[in-house]
């Protein structure tokens, strides 16, 4: 495969949600992965996060199957893994016997709270793992309960995102001392990294924990949603003095001197319900004929059918359509090194993937 990581070498071991969509990044960039199943585990073309790897079904409990996975090992350069911890030892896969069987091994552990720690052997999922950094509590209206936000900010940026990180971190410096290392991803970990600013403004007294009264939280009247005539909606993020100014040229509201003080908190619960009258006069591509383009920080809020036809978005190919599936592009993108177009998992094609990675068969 084309790519940045292309001759890169990983083996995945079959699991849902983060490890997948790091697996993906990868292959998606050039990487060979390889990916284990479970027996009788079928492809499915909607599994998007399944794509551009070979998938193996191997039953792990057999002496055979197991040697030839540590074989294919030997020659990775990593190893991505989400299971609870002490399932890859007692699968006789753990950490010890790979990097025995590979010095080089970079071994790549994704899970919910880590390998060690109070909770490391608990059940649990993204919104649990988001809990405990913070996160979960910022985010919401104000006098409402916290709002899960999809599985974005533990599964795939606390959880995928710093796995990634991590991997291709020891990556780099397994090619200058050529000794591999074990990396400990946990999304409670990562959820609490990517608060890191947020941190930062409640040190500086500049965030509270009433959640839905901050700056970038929807407390601020020029940072949040807004209906218009038609029931869609509008997303304003207008912070700086000239983009604000902007704004309120556009939305006929330049001369209203109720909205000349925009960071006077106390203003804001009034100036949002003005602001959310002056979007209901208009429908959404009234709005989109004013102000997408300029510097206002405006956006229309698209629904999953709607993003892809957006002018911008296909410009740029953002999504593409495989095997009738309609899912988002590689990202980002590289001038010199671009990724292939991704194909879907691909089965029946072993024998050909472990001629090339020098691996007998069973």
């Amino acid at each position: 495969m084309a790519g940045p990581l292309s001759g890169l070498r990983i083996v995945e071991f079959a699991g849902i949600g983060p490890g997948p969509f790091c697996a993906m990044v990868l292959a998606d960039m050039g990487a060979d992965v390889v990916r284990i199943a479970r027996p009788g585990v079928a492809i499915d073309p909607n599994d998007v996060l399944a794509r551009s790897r070979t998938v193996f079904n191997l039953d792990l409990r057999d002496p055979q199957a197991l040697e030839q996975v540590l074989s294919l090992i030997e020659r990775a350069d990593a190893l991505i893994e989400g299971y609870r911890p002490g399932v890859m030892e007692r699968l006789g896969l753990g950490p010890d016997v790979c990097c025995a069987r590979n010095p080089r091994l970079v071994y790549g552990r994704m899970t919910g709270w880590g390998q060690h720690g109070p909770l490391a052997q608990a059940a649990g999922h993204d919104i649990n793992y988001i809990a405990i950094s913070g996160a979960l509590h910022a985010i919401g209206r104000s006098g409402e309960s916290p709002v899960p936000p999809l599985n974005y900010v533990g599964d795939f940026g606390g959880g995928a995102m710093l796995l990634a990180v991590g991997l291709l971190s020891a990556l780099l410096e397994a090619g200058r001392s050529g000794r591999g290392q074990v990396v400990d991803a946990a999304m409670s970990d990562g959820a609490a990294l990517m608060s890191a600013m947020i941190y930062g403004f409640k040190s500086a007294g500049q965030w509270s924990n009433q959640r839905g009264e901050n700056l970038l939280d929807g407390g601020a009247f020029f940072y949040d949603t807004y209906a218009c005539a038609d029931g869609r909606f509008v997303a304003i993020g207008a912070i700086e003095h000239q983009f604000y100014a902007l704004l309120r040229e556009h939305c006929g509201i330049a001369e209203d001197p109720v909205f000349d003080d925009q960071m006077d908190r106390a203003a804001w619960p009034l100036l949002k319900l003005r602001l959310a009258q002056v979007f209901r006069s208009r429908t959404r591509d009234e709005w989109c004929a004013l102000l997408e383009g300029s510097d206002a920080c405006f956006a229309p809020v698209l629904d999953w059918d709607e993003a892809p036809r957006h002018p911008h978005n296909a410009a740029r190919a953002t999504f593409l359509e495989l095997d009738g599936v309609l899912q988002p592009a590689p990202a980002p993108r590289f001038d010199r090194t671009p990724a292939a177009m991704p194909v879907s998992s691909l089965a029946g094609t072993s024998e050909a993937v472990l001629a090339r990675w020098g691996v007998a068969s069973v």
